[in-house]
C-alpha cells in the first residue's frame, strides 16, 4: 500500500530533520537529559520509519499483498511513532513530567505492529 511507503518516508525525513534540529539548535537550550530523550524519540522515529516502508514493499508485492493484518501493523507503527515519538519530543521542549506516563502507550503500539508484521509472515508461510 503506498501510504505506508509514504507516510514511512515522511517520517523517515522528519526524523532526520528533528535529529539535526536537536543537535544544532537545542544542543545549548537543553540539559543533557532532555537532550538525550530528544535523541531517543528521533532514533525510534527513524526505525519505525523504515518498519512502515517494509509494511507498505509487503503489501504492494506479491510477498506478503495485502492483508488485514499487514494493515494494523502499519498503522500501529504510525500511532506508536505519534504517541511515543510525539509525547519525547513535547517531553523534551516542556519538561512536563505527565509525558512520560503517555509515552507506553507508543511503545506498546510498536511492539503489537511488529508481532501482527510477525503474524502476517507466518500465515504466508503457511
Amino acid at each position: 500500500m503506498p501510504f505506508f511507503i509514504i507516510a514511512g518516508a515522511v517520517n523517515a525525513a522528519l526524523a532526520v530533520a528533528l535529529g539535526a534540529f536537536g543537535a544544532h539548535a537545542l544542543k545549548e537550550r537543553l540539559s543533557e537529559r532532555y537532550l538525550a530523550i530528544w535523541e531517543t524519540a528521533v532514533q525510534y522515529q527513524m526505525f519505525h520509519a523504515i518498519g512502515l516502508i517494509a509494511v507498505g514493499i509487503l503489501m504492494s508485492t506479491s510477498l506478503l499483498g495485502q492483508s488485514t493484518t499487514l494493515t494494523w501493523a502499519g498503522y500501529l507503527l504510525l500511532a506508536g511513532i505519534i504517541i511515543f515519538s510525539g509525547s519525547l519530543y513535547i517531553l523534551s521542549l516542556s519538561g512536563i513530567g505527565i509525558l512520560g506516563a503517555i509515552t507506553p502507550i507508543g511503545g506498546v503500539a510498536f511492539i503489537v505492529g511488529w508481532i501482527l508484521l510477525i503474524i502476517a509472515a507466518v500465515k504466508f508461510g503457511k
